[in-house]
């Protein structure tokens, strides 16, 4: 039970990250700042667990990938999330 809770956790907050990955990039095309993500919010948003989803929205929307910031940042998230989860199954 715990486990499919876990993955319900992991579609939800996935897609909750693409959908505001995608919408910061169509905002960013219109120049309009005021309604522009936080790169806060966007970093948040990975480190909770839609890292994977949010990386590959980025690549494939071409949105953030100049920005050191997210194109180590993000995959380094992933990484410490794989070992996490690694580390989580060992203690149990």
């Amino acid at each position: 039970m715990l486990l499919k809770i876990f993955f319900i956790y992991l579609a939800v907050i996935s897609l909750i990250s693409v959908i505001v990955c995608v919408y910061d990039k169509k905002i960013s095309k219109k120049n309009r700042v005021e309604l522009r993500i936080p790169e806060k919010v966007l970093l948040i948003l990975s480190a909770i667990g839609g890292s994977v989803a949010m990386f590959v929205t980025m690549l494939l929307t071409r949105h953030k990938t100049k920005h050191v910031k997210f194109m180590l940042g993000i995959p380094l998230i992933i990484i410490v999330q794989i070992a996490a989860v690694i580390a989580v199954m060992y203690l149990l």
